[in-house]
């Protein structure tokens, strides 16, 4: 899909759409002049999303629409889940890794902890 504009953490209230930049590029060198360009954002940083907006008079950008779970691993609980989606699914620890999460949720469920607490 082509990229019209970018907006840098939106507001909710605000945000033109219920798009997400997931941080995946790929660009061409020009935006790197671009970034130089550009005055920095709040913080002090240097923001990717304002050399890309500036990239959109020049260049054609486009975007990949995902449909899959996207999981916010900024957040402590976001890293959590994926990580524990990511343990499920490996090719070489992921059925070892379910087992210990059916034992782990049988350990919760019985509540008993016994004198190890949560370990």
């Amino acid at each position: 899909m082509n990229v019209e504009g970018l907006i840098e953490k939106p507001h909710p209230n605000v945000a033109p759409s219920n798009l997400a930049i997931a941080g995946r590029y790929v660009l061409t060198p020009a935006v790197f002049d671009l970034i130089r360009e550009q005055p920095r954002g709040t913080g002090g940083e240097i923001q990717l999303t304002d050399g890309i907006s500036a990239l959109l008079a020049s260049e054609q950008v486009l975007a990949y629409r995902y449909h899959g779970k996207r999981y916010d691993c900024g957040s402590k609980l976001g890293l959590m889940q994926a990580s524990v989606v990511l343990g499920e699914v490996h090719p070489e620890l992921g059925g070892e890794f379910a087992a210990w999460l059916r034992d782990r949720q049988k350990v919760l469920e019985s509540r008993d902890y016994g004198d190890r607490g949560l370990v």
